[in-house]
């Protein structure tokens, strides 16, 4: 079993920028793609980008193209996302997600992660 635990959310103004981080439990982390996912209120959860096993391999959402990175350590069992010119549309709980897989090839569907984190909550202010 993996347990996800992120962090970093909080409030920012337009503008600005936060890094969320995931850590992960577990002796496995470096063959698991891992992804960040979002959800607004009253709207389902959205992808937002998914990086592969050995970090070789990003993907993002159009909407985060060009303003989000996202990373990780596998020595330190995290992945990140690095939020930049942060916009009120991008107020979300986001979710740190992860699967077995040694594929480079992208998933962005929330039925293909097997664990998940419990959230947490970027509120962007205009």
């Amino acid at each position: 079993q993996v347990q996800l635990v992120e962090s970093g959310g909080g409030l920012v103004q337009a503008g600005g920028s936060l890094r969320l981080s995931c850590t992960a439990s577990g002796r496995t982390f470096s063959s698991y793609a891992m992804a960040w996912f979002r959800q607004a209120p009253g709207k389902e959860r959205e992808f937002v980008s998914t990086i592969s096993w050995g970090g070789g391999s990003t993907y993002y959402a159009d909407s985060v193209k060009g303003r989000f990175t996202i990373s990780r350590d596998n020595a330190k069992n995290t992945v990140y996302l690095q939020m930049n010119s942060l916009k009120p549309e991008d107020t979300a709980v986001y979710y740190c997600a992860g699967r077995r897989s040694y594929s480079t090839v992208p998933v962005t569907t929330t039925p293909e992660y097997n664990y998940w984190g419990q959230g947490t909550q970027v509120t962007v202010s205009s």
